[in-house]
């Protein structure tokens, strides 16, 4: 008989905790009131309001993907469909883009006061309690191609941290990662919050698989294009940066850590799934 410890998904939690590099540190503000102004204590109170509303879609969503007469590849299509169609909405009625709210959200995530205020505000919308404060490496935001070195280099930088033609959105590879690596952080929290129901913990454990490689569980709330192959791609491409012969110092020292840190991001991963799988092939949560 195989069994689940209820410590597992707490294992998953520790192992997502990546050390996913931060590419550049050339950051421009992404409040919504203007591409200079950081964000204001209101764009902090929209933002969690979003994020009270979207959760609820998201929690919603998942149940209905959970239930045994929806386990068919065309229903979870639809479904993720209407997922995606009720998040879009949720993000245009409060008068936002996507990429404003995306913007939005990575300024606010990555810095420590903005954070606090943040949850500090839905705190008081939920009822649920402040969560205590983990100092993380700075993540890379959206970096201009303006803001990027001449020729080859600048362009293997920029599919790093501006944009990249495979990923979803056309997202830089390490924003992607983020993304993906923030869905699996958000499932495997979920997933201590029911230690002692197997059902709810395998239904979260297969939310985290799929954000950390999709190949490995098809479908799920992640972006589609997994940690895995996202962290791969910061690594190859860092590396193709510092390569060239033009190539700065400061970018080949700099591109030698991010993708060592990047590939510690694959250990870690295959660490996760390992976790991952000990849940899913569980009999009993004890």
């Amino acid at each position: 008989m195989i069994r689940t410890p209820s410590l597992l998904p707490y294992a998953v939690v520790a192992f997502l905790g990546v050390s996913i590099p931060a590419a550049t540190h050339a950051q421009s503000s992404t409040g919504t009131g203007g591409a200079s102004s950081p964000p204001s204590a209101t764009d902090v109170r929209l933002l969690a309001e979003m994020h009270v509303t979207l959760s609820a879609v998201h929690d919603s969503a998942d149940a209905r993907a959970a239930q045994a007469k929806n386990k068919t590849p065309d229903a979870q299509a639809e479904l993720a469909k209407l997922k995606r169609e009720a998040i879009a909405k949720v993000i245009k009625d409060k008068g936002l883009t996507d990429e404003q709210y995306q913007r939005l959200r990575y300024v606010v995530s990555t810095n420590a006061d903005l954070r606090a205020q943040f949850d500090s505000i839905v705190g008081k919308l939920t009822g649920a309690p402040v969560p205590g404060r983990v100092v993380a490496a700075s993540a890379a935001g959206f970096v201009p191609a303006a803001q990027l070195p001449a020729g080859l280099v600048g362009t293997h930088i920029g599919h790093v941290a501006t944009s990249y033609v495979d990923t979803p959105e056309k997202s830089g590879l390490l924003v992607i990662a983020f993304a993906e690596a923030s869905v699996a952080s958000q499932h495997a929290l979920l997933a201590t919050r029911t230690p002692t129901d197997l059902a709810a913990m395998k239904m979260h454990a297969g939310h985290v698989l799929h954000a950390l490689d999709p190949a490995l569980q098809a479908t799920g709330p992640g972006k589609g294009f997994g940690l895995r192959k996202a962290s791969g791609g910061v690594a190859q491409h860092i590396e193709l940066a510092a390569k060239e012969p033009t190539a700065s110092g400061g970018v080949k020292i700099h591109a030698t850590h991010i993708a060592a840190a990047a590939r510690g991001t694959l250990t870690r991963l295959d660490q996760a799934v390992a976790l991952v799988k000990q849940i899913q092939d569980a009999t009993e949560a004890k």
